[in-house]
């Protein structure tokens, strides 16, 4: 079963995704001073080759924690950046099922996809400030700022429709840039 960039798969009423429930996580669009966000280049040695590489900072909740403190944790462990100002969170949970070939495979098998809480949040600093490596886990091999807009073709196509939703509720924040 194929997913398009704006559907979810179909999967039939005995599918083992059925009997997987989804990850909560977090994911955070970092704005600069130029409304501009910011974008990583994930690590490819875990994903296929014709993978789109590149997404927004994004991590799961862990037990006890509040959605916006994972945002901020999430943040900074996978920029170095902290303390960054909340423009806008969107207030409901949006989620994505992984295509039928990951189901029981990724997200170490445990999860269908996953339901996240999207933040907008504002950075003041300079480029310098951006760390990849301040956690051991590194997630992140480059960065790039980019328009909103231009983002959700950058993210592999089962998240897509979830980056054309955000994209469409924080545009008011990328204009004000």
């Amino acid at each position: 079963m194929s997913q398009s960039a704006f559907d979810r798969p179909d999967f039939p009423p005995d599918h083992a995704a059925h009997r997987l429930s989804y990850r909560a996580c977090v994911g955070i669009v970092l704005f600069n001073k130029q409304g501009l966000v910011f974008t990583g280049k994930r690590s490819t040695e875990k994903m296929p080759a014709d993978a789109p590489p590149w997404q927004f900072p994004q991590g799961g909740i862990d037990d006890g924690e509040t959605p916006l403190c994972a945002a901020r944790r999430e943040l900074l462990e996978e920029t170095g950046l902290q303390g960054e100002k909340v423009l806008y969170e969107i207030p409901c949970w949006l989620s994505y099922d992984l295509p039928e070939a990951l189901i029981g495979q990724a997200l170490k098998g445990k999860y269908r996809g996953q339901k996240q809480k999207w933040f907008a949040l504002q950075f003041d600093g300079t480029d310098a400030d951006v760390r990849l490596d301040a956690h051991e886990q590194v997630e992140f091999t480059e960065w790039q700022w980019r328009p909103l807009a231009a983002c959700v073709d950058l993210v592999v196509p089962f998240k897509r429709h979830i980056y054309h939703y955000v994209a469409g509720q924080f545009a008011h924040l990328a204009a004000r840039g």
